[in-house]
């Protein structure tokens, strides 16, 4: 039997109906069983403020013990603004502190960016990579994933209900597994 690799998605939105939540979780159902996913939203994440490291709140430790955990990490969002949403960008923030300390460091990660538009949220996927490359996260480079047009993807149900892109997530997410195996060597 093949190994289990924890993976700790990241949701950078809020919205509960988000696109970028029902992406993950459709992810959940499509993987392969070597991966096993912590589905992480950020709501309830406050924000960075060096002057509370000495006594990190609650919300901090919750999220980096989670992410800490994790073998790899796979980041969900939409594009605000031609970048990422604040509060992934937070979360971003509170994860790789205090300095030296990073929850990511070397964790194999991925990007997926979604947008009702056409570009799929190309913007927030390019500014998002140049953080994690900083963050030495090794980021898959194929498939890239700029999801457009997400608007029809679900039903009611928030189930998928978009041939194309079940296709393209399934065929996402076995890459993404076989990247994290690779890497985790």
């Amino acid at each position: 039997m093949a190994s289990q690799h924890s993976t700790a998605v990241i949701v950078g939105s809020l919205r509960k109906g988000s696109f970028s939540l029902k992406i993950a979780k459709a992810l959940t159902r499509l993987a392969p069983p070597s991966l096993q996913f912590d589905v992480i939203t950020l709501g309830g994440l406050s924000f960075y403020n060096q002057d509370l490291e000495a006594t990190p709140p609650a919300d901090w430790v919750s999220f980096r013990e989670r992410v800490k955990k994790a073998d790899a990490v796979l980041f969900v969002t939409p594009e605000y603004n031609r970048s990422v949403p604040g509060v992934l960008k937070n979360a971003i923030d509170v994860g790789s502190r205090p300095y030296g300390q990073s929850v990511f460091d070397g964790k194999p990660g991925g990007v997926i960016s979604n947008s009702p538009g056409a570009i799929g949220g190309f913007g927030a996927n390019h500014h998002l990579r140049q953080s994690l490359v900083f963050l030495n996260v090794p980021v898959l480079q194929q498939p890239e994933a700029y999801v457009g047009g997400i608007g029809d993807a679900f039903d009611e149900n928030d189930e998928l209900v978009k041939a194309s892109l079940r296709e393209f997530l399934e065929a996402y997410i076995k890459a993404f597994a076989a990247w994290v195996v690779q890497q985790t060597r």
